[in-house]
């Protein structure tokens, strides 16, 4: 009988440390819906973001975004830059490693970005990387691979040399060309090095599993200098393109992040899920170019008018449903190096105040009521939101103005090269999306010398000056008001109307911690946890 009850105890014991050990031992898996099958998990022909949310659990470029959507240190600790502006000299962590235990080296990145640059591979992305010496011209064939300006100086130090001083190169190593490849694993494996069980990567996970449109499973990589600190063990991602499906994942528990759903759905998960539902602002603006080359759009106050008889309000609400938020900047906010973007000095109008401006301004120019007709053509490219704003926005411009308004609309394709060739036209739709989270990227499109993207051929010499002078101050600060000062310009002068800024959806589960909204839409797995 005392045996008997030893051993009920003891298999109680047993039981009671094995049933306090079951949270530790269990797997932490996050479930991420990702809105469409990765085409390439190759970073010299990524182009796309459902294949940057994977690639950057897989690698570390030498800068990373935080949580918060800040530029820090990556694989790179420290990094020193000379005082033209011109070399940058980074030191790469002792302890960065590969998934498969070697040590990632300053060779490894030389040979990545000499790799996105050499035209026999015809990186999408390589002009990311066009400010550093000779990139442009190694790409284009024009000088060998081996000119371009990076140098591994030893294992840990890799210098890179610039065309000139670049303020926001950081934030260009934090896109997903930039990320590095390894060189014994790319000339060992070639085309193969993507591969599950073949990959060698130097980020917080590795990938292990690839079922093409069903799923992609990375595990937490325990060679990572930062393992200490992941929290998860495993993150899946799931390719639905379908919003619907992503959203009834999302409903059904399978799913614990899900990605760009349907506009039309907000107020209703609002009212399910509450603060599940994430509307961020991105850095992305929707906005109408004026053709200044030809009348009456080479007068300031006909554009003036034009745009402060817009409102942005209705547009964001009862066309976006919310998704997209009105905007009177050409920059969006949300970037930490410039702060609040500087908006038009109508913003702060009522709508009604604004039309009765716009009247005047329009009747001053000699158009409208008692005036020179007003014949408007709006060019956009063909999808449905679009053209319910470019109906919208007629309607505005006819009601206020009695104008005369007709649409014409092209193929995305078609729109744009229509465009970029220098096609004419009264008004066109044009949207864009920052390739890195600078604001030169946005009002750089306005400069009299870019010939692609200044749709309307917009030349003002003061303009241009603020510009350049931006580009040759070095001090944050002082660059940052240089480049406000520009923008305020643009937006008196209106060649370009802004009317949006995008918004990027989420549905962020509950469970899920660690997760900040952030304009650069930056969301690592690594700061990332979830809660049983």
């Amino acid at each position: 009988m005392a045996s008997l009850k030893l051993n009920l105890r003891a298999a109680a014991l047993i039981g009671s440390l094995l049933i306090g050990a079951s949270p530790a031992l269990a797997e932490a898996v996050l479930h991420r819906g990702n809105a469409g099958e990765p085409q390439t998990l190759d970073q010299a022909h990524t182009s796309i973001n459902i294949e940057e949310f994977i690639l950057k659990d897989l690698y570390e470029g030498l800068t990373i975004y935080d949580a918060a959507g800040k530029i820090v240190p990556g694989a790179a600790e420290t990094w020193e830059l000379s005082d033209d502006g011109t070399v940058y000299t980074f030191k790469l962590r002792a302890d960065a490693k590969w998934s498969d235990g070697s040590p990632v080296t300053a060779e490894d990145f030389a040979f990545s970005f000499r790799r996105v640059e050499d035209p026999k591979t015809a990186a999408e992305y390589a002009n990311i990387l066009f400010p550093i010496k000779n990139a442009e011209k190694v790409n284009k064939g024009e000088v060998p691979v081996d000119q371009l300006g990076v140098k591994a100086v030893d294992e840990k130090t890799l210098e890179v040399t610039l065309e000139r001083p670049t303020p926001f190169f950081l934030e260009l190593l934090a896109h997903q060309t930039a990320l590095p490849v390894s060189k014994a694993s790319v000339e060992k494996n070639g085309a193969d090095f993507v591969k599950p069980g073949v990959m060698v990567s130097n980020g917080a996970f590795k990938l292990t599993a690839h079922v093409p449109n069903d799923s992609l499973t990375v595990e937490k990589n325990t060679n990572y200098w930062d393992a200490a600190n992941v929290k998860l063990d495993k993150v899946i991602f799931y390719p639905i393109d379908d919003q619907a499906a992503s959203v009834r994942r999302f409903e059904a528990k399978e799913m614990d992040l899900a990605y760009n759903f349907s506009a039309d759905q907000i107020e209703r998960l609002r009212t399910s899920y509450g603060e599940q539902v994430h509307v961020s602002p991105t850095l992305a603006t929707y906005y109408y170019a004026f053709d200044t080359r030809q009348e009456p759009y080479n007068d300031v106050r006909v554009r003036r008018a034009l745009s402060m008889a817009v409102d942005r309000d209705f547009l964001a609400k009862e066309i976006y449903s919310g998704s997209q938020l009105p905007s009177y900047s050409m920059v969006p906010p949300g970037i930490e190096s410039y702060g609040d973007p500087a908006k038009a000095d109508f913003a702060d109008m009522s709508q009604l105040d604004r039309e009765d401006k716009a009247i005047e301004l329009m009747k001053e120019a000699g158009y409208g009521e008692g005036g020179k007709p007003l014949n408007i053509e709006i060019r956009y490219n063909t999808n449905p939101n679009h053209e319910r704003v470019a109906t919208a926005v007629a309607d505005m411009w006819k009601n206020t103005f009695g104008a005369k308004v007709s649409l014409v609309n092209l193929d995305v394709s078609s729109h744009y090269a229509y465009l970029q060739e220098g096609g004419k036209f009264n008004v066109a739709r044009a949207g864009w999306v920052a390739d890195y989270a600078d604001a030169e990227n946005f009002l750089a499109l306005s400069l009299s010398t870019n010939k692609t993207f200044n749709y309307g051929h917009f030349e003002n010499a003061e303009f241009d000056a603020l510009m350049k002078k931006s580009y040759e101050e070095q001090d944050p600060a002082a660059r940052s008001k240089i480049m406000h000062e520009a923008e305020t310009l643009l937006m008196k002068e209106q060649p370009i109307a802004p009317f949006l800024t995008q918004a990027d959806l989420w549905l962020v589960s509950e469970r899920v911690k660690g997760w900040q909204d952030n304009a650069p839409n930056a969301h690592l797995s690594k700061f990332l946890s979830v809660a049983e």
